[in-house]
């Protein structure tokens, strides 16, 4: 049985769905839809960490653990609908509404997924509560008994309102979902936060490894805007290839100016790839470097791995970027054409009328995950690190930091191939 409660009441566009109060007040079984993502393997997973390489993964030995049968898991949905606009004669403006369809379309999709689960025979109470993007409202949150004695809490989705929820020097009762925010979790400093978006440092760690194991360079060139920003992607790449190639990958850092890559010649090699990390994402800084980068390509073979928000980037030309054969790394990368992605999408079409967004997807991997982690016997959600899980838009590897909580460390890496991004890792 699924339950949900505080009556939120979502929106989608510039319209208020009505019919999507029912649903959200019904308070006995909901429809059954039948899962789409899939599932934990019943074989005991493989442990993993972002500081090993995947090929070299041990086998997990915890035994597997089974449903617990009547077993009802609460989860506490913590989302920024701001109902109180609904009535308020200013309404929302542009800022409300796009936190507002955020927290509708990450309800839809999670609710989704454990509607898919009940169907299967678990049982949970979803109570779902509106932090309308406040602090007051959302330090009320964090005292409230209802939210707290909750098994797993979900969001808030922003890090300041997580920043509230959690407050100095209270700590975190129950274990916290941050559901959408790649915020790095030493933000918020606490042991019960579960960091689903691979932070930056994770993307560079993968970044490094794919480039120590298939290209293996003699020499990587990291290209700096002189932007400090550079550093929180470039400084973790050195680390992890320095520690990957046990420092016999020799790493050149230098600032570059107006595309000037003179200076780099007397290092490059024209029957090895030269691999050039750019960690920027300024346009003027972009434009000129890269340009200047493939004109190197022509005398010299140029690999380039570009910071993980390029793909965010629409001044980038696709032409150029295959050129110089650029790659960046990705938590966020949805195969339409997998049998599961599409079950999935028929499914949100026939409860919702509606096409899902990117957050309806990542709803729906998180409460598919977590819906099921906490149907198991005993309290799982202390080994996270033991349920490895394939989903719709990405892959969930924890691994616990002392003091940071569990994070995600699993992120693909994408190459620009015939005008689209492409997955080679």
């Amino acid at each position: 049985m699924t339950s949900a409660q505080n009556h939120p009441l979502p929106l989608s566009g510039n319209k208020i769905k009505l019919w999507l109060l029912a649903l959200i007040l019904v308070s006995a079984c909901s429809p059954k839809v039948q899962p789409v993502g899939k599932t934990r393997p019943s074989q005991p997973a493989i442990n993993t960490t972002a500081d090993k390489d995947k090929n070299s993964n041990n086998a997990n030995t915890k035994p597997a653990v089974k449903p617990q049968l009547g077993k009802i898991s609460t989860v506490a949905l913590l989302l920024p609908f701001s109902l109180d606009n609904l009535n308020s004669a200013k309404g929302y403006n542009a800022a409300e509404l796009k936190s507002a369809n955020i927290a509708v379309d990450y309800y839809q999709g999670f609710r989704l997924a454990l509607d898919s689960l009940t169907g299967q025979g678990f049982n949970y109470k979803l109570q779902v509560f509106d932090t309308k993007d406040d602090a007051a409202a959302t330090h009320g949150l964090s005292v409230n008994p209802a939210v707290n004695s909750s098994d797993l809490i979900v969001g808030p989705v922003f890090p300041n309102g997580i920043k509230t929820f959690i407050g100095k020097p209270q700590k975190l009762k129950k274990p916290l979902l941050s559901p959408l925010a790649p915020a790095a979790p030493e933000e918020f400093a606490d042991p019960k936060l579960i960091t689903i978006n691979p932070p930056l440092e994770y993307h560079a760690i993968a970044a490094a490894r794919f480039v120590r194991n298939h290209i293996k360079p003699l020499k990587i060139f990291i290209l700096s805007s002189g932007f400090s920003d550079d550093k929180k992607f470039a400084t973790p790449f050195k680390m992890a290839i320095d520690t990957l190639s046990k420092r016999r990958i020799q790493v050149i850092y230098t600032t570059i100016s107006k595309g000037n890559l003179t200076p780099l010649r007397q290092h490059l090699n024209n029957k090895v790839e030269n691999v050039f990390i750019v960690p920027s994402v300024n346009q003027q800084f972009l434009t000129t470097t890269l340009r200047s980068l493939d004109t190197l390509s022509r005398k010299f073979p140029v690999t380039t791995i570009g910071h993980p928000n390029w793909d965010k980037l629409t001044f980038l030309k696709a032409d150029m970027l295959q050129r110089i054969k650029a790659h960046i790394t990705s938590a966020e990368r949805l195969n339409y054409r997998a049998a599961a992605t599409v079950h999935f999408i028929r499914s949100y079409r026939k409860v919702y009328n509606s096409e899902p967004s990117a957050y309806a997807y990542k709803g729906f991997d998180e409460g598919m995950y977590f819906g099921e982690v906490l149907a198991l016997d005993g309290n799982e959600l202390e080994h996270l690190d033991q349920h490895h899980y394939k989903a719709l838009h990405n892959e969930f590897w924890f691994v616990k930091k002392p003091g940071l909580g569990w994070i995600n460390t699993h992120v693909s890496v994408l190459k620009y191939t015939n005008f689209e991004l492409k997955q080679v890792e």
